[in-house]
């Protein structure tokens, strides 16, 4: 669900079967309104974050070589090549394309300096009958706001799967689908309650010709504000304690009626004799007895829907003044939080011994060639991969040698080893984790910081299926205050991936930033190479390295860089 000046920022999709708009998503494979989610990779469930590929109405334009065209290659070639510089501002924030807008904001900490959730999204329910231009609602809200990470989320993904029987009684037209007893409330109440606490969730895709829910289900997370849709939006008494704010689109049954003929035989394929026995046999009914009472229930009754500018202005200004008091400061907090205490036991420091020292001094020193640069940065690396699964859990293994005799040893105990790198400059350890790991999977955060706010904003990630089972190497090259690892460590607790099966490796870091993520994540095993004491104003280690990415890459460093590896691609 949510997007990237680099892989893709969605505008605003929906999940369900209308169209999209623009929206953040994250899941390569397509999803929300304001999620960084948008084409499918065959690897990949796709995790985008809310806010950036603008896909057209057949929700198509998603661009997997998008992320590659605007983050330099992790290639070490060393011909010439011309300098640039790694950061770029755009106003306003965001690209167009023929077939897409790209939007340049990302998404603020959701989390305090203690790592825990601090602020739950802004849910608006959109209730009305059918055809009463809910969906129409939604989306001029959402343009009203003009805010990357807005999910839009529809009632009809969560029918009811039919039985045998109910097939046939809905290829004739005797199904109601207008009932409550249509929808499952158990699984969409479940899934609106982990959306609003900022966790990924998966949406059923809802096939309204064959009346059941497809194989491929769409990957969510990452918002702001969530819209969610539905004829019965108000029907549950659990799903309205989730909903912050609640309209009502009130419109004319006779217009209803006409959107609805339309609908139903041009998208849905059905007849117009057909369209009209359902409507006057459930439609009509369930609205007079289900839908129309909930009104009460309502916040704001718009009428005529989306043509009612004035309402939708109105709400815009709360949900604006809404997200103005959710607004959080964590950088801030983490340079004067939890300082001069000894270092946590969850932090193991690569020994010093004089071939890492040496490494470390050619590395450090700013005369270093890029060439020698990278080079001994690989080293450096590689010992600290090696280093780094030696803390993943191992059981006992017997097997028998060509001489025919039994060696007791050890194998790795547990499903998987997953990488995730902290682009740009963490992408550059992915050879070294590839090389000592077979097969491994390969997962990509992109965090970039803030010129205005300083703070940290999560843009895109890519994450490998089910990484919630497996054991995760986040790999992030220096790390100065920790805002930028919390970020990504925060992202994968999101994802359902434990806590004490991620370890973090950096080159080098700073004691804040080690004093940062130990607090915040107590069971995180911190690998590094050194830890510098200081970090200046500008958040710089002191000692420190430079800026790892634009050393690494060529590029030139913009005066106000930060350790934290969210250094901006180059544009």
């Amino acid at each position: 669900m949510s997007a990237v000046c680099g892989d893709g920022r969605v505008s605003a999709m929906e999940c369900g079967d209308k169209a999209s708009m623009r929206c953040p998503s994250t899941d390569l494979s397509s999803v929300c309104l304001c999620a960084p989610i948008m084409n499918t990779l065959p690897a990949y469930s796709g995790a985008r974050i809310s806010g950036c590929w603008a896909l057209r109405a057949d929700g198509s334009g998603g661009g997997e070589g998008s992320l590659d065209r605007l983050l330099p290659s992790v290639s070490t070639s060393l011909s010439p090549r011309k300098r640039t510089t790694s950061q770029c501002k755009s106003e306003p924030p965001l690209l167009r394309t023929s077939k897409r807008t790209i939007y340049t904001a990302g998404r603020p900490p959701w989390y305090n300096e203690h790592g825990t959730q601090s602020k739950e999204a802004f849910v608006i329910g959109l209730c009305g009958g059918s055809a009463s231009g809910k969906t129409t609602v939604a989306r001029k809200i959402i343009e009203a706001l003009d805010v990357p990470w807005v999910v839009l989320l529809s009632m009809d993904s969560f029918y009811k799967v039919l039985t045998a029987e109910q097939q046939l009684l809905a290829a004739n037209n005797d199904y109601n689908f207008d009932h409550p007893d249509a929808f499952d409330f158990s699984l969409l109440v479940h899934t609106l309650r982990k959306l609003k606490q900022g966790k990924s969730v998966k949406i059923p895709v809802y096939d309204f010709t064959t009346h059941g829910r497809q194989k491929v289900w769409k990957t969510v997370y990452g918002a702001s504000v969530i819209i969610f849709e539905g004829i019965m939006s108000f029907a549950d008494k659990e799903l309205l304690k989730l909903l912050d704010m609640k309209i009502f689109v009130d419109t004319d049954s006779d217009i209803r009626l006409v959107r609805r003929l339309r609908r139903d035989i041009t998208e849905r394929g059905r007849d117009i004799d057909g369209v009209i026995k359902q409507y006057n046999k459930f439609v009509k009914p369930a609205f007079e007895q289900y839908i129309e009472p909930t009104m009460r229930l309502a916040d704001i009754v718009v009428p005529r829907g989306g043509g009612n500018m004035v309402a939708i202005d109105l709400i815009v200004q709360h949900v604006h003044s809404q997200l103005e008091e959710r607004e959080l400061s964590v950088r801030a907090a983490l340079a004067s939080a939890h300082q001069a205490q000894p270092l946590p036991q969850t932090l193991s420091v690569l020994e010093s011994t004089p071939q890492v020292r040496g490494m470390h001094t050619i590395i450090r020193n700013k005369e270093t060639s890029r060439d020698e640069f990278i080079f001994y940065s690989k080293r450096l690396m590689r010992l600290l991969i090696e280093r780094a699964l030696s803390f993943l859990p191992s059981q006992v293994h017997i097997v028998q040698t060509p001489q025919g005799e039994d060696y007791e040893g050890r194998t790795f105990h547990g499903k998987r080893i997953t990488g995730v790198s902290i682009l740009r400059a963490g992408e550059t350890m992915e050879p070294a984790l590839r090389a000592v790991c077979k097969d491994v999977r390969i997962g990509k955060i992109l965090i970039q910081t803030n010129q205005d706010t300083g703070e940290p904003e999560l843009h895109y990630l890519r994450l490998p299926k089910d990484i919630s089972e497996d054991h995760v190497i986040l790999m992030d090259c220096t790390v100065s205050t920790g805002a930028a690892a919390m970020m990504a460590i925060r992202v994968l607790l999101d994802h359902d991936v434990r806590e004490d099966k991620i370890l973090l490796v950096s080159l080098l870091m700073a004691e804040m930033g080690v004093h940062s993520v130990a607090y915040a994540f107590p069971q995180v095993k911190i690998i590094t190479t050194a830890v510098d004491k200081k970090v200046n104003d500008l958040f710089h280690i002191i000692p420190g390295i430079g800026n790892f990415g634009d050393r690494y890459f060529g590029t030139d460093a913009p005066p106000d860089w930060s350790d934290d590896d969210m250094d901006e691609p180059s544009c």
